[in-house]
């Protein structure tokens, strides 16, 4: 196997289930401008709450009641004072230094908070 190359055992070590975004309001003293965002895992899981760079492509209305892909297994980082429990998943469109868009399934009535990504 090529160095750097993960394999189907790592990715499943990974825990990324659907999660409904509760809260979500301008994280205080971050260092890049983010949110703190309060999201619903459903019962196994339950809420967590994380912090993202993303104020560019949306505002903190825009976010309650809309889907996300988050990975629930990952320690809890520090981030300006806030414990971010969860790595809300997005992309850099446009490239690296592009904009953050979120990764989340579509408005779905088959889709659930704690669904697992598989």
């Amino acid at each position: 196997m090529e160095s750097g190359q993960a394999t189907f055992d790592d990715f499943l070590k990974i825990d990324i289930r659907v999660g409904r975004v509760l809260e979500a309001a301008p994280l205080e003293g971050a260092r890049h401008p983010a949110y703190r965002i309060r999201i619903d895992f459903g019962p196994e899981i339950g809420e967590r709450q994380s912090s993202a760079q993303i104020t560019e492509a949306y505002r903190p209305e825009d976010l309650v009641g809309r889907f996300v892909l988050g990975v629930v297994n990952f320690p809890p980082r520090r981030v300006a004072g806030f414990k971010s429990e969860v790595l809300t998943l997005g992309v850099y469109a446009g490239g690296e230094n592009g904009t953050v868009v979120l990764i989340g399934p579509d408005a779905d009535e088959r889709v659930r908070p704690g669904d697992r990504l598989g």
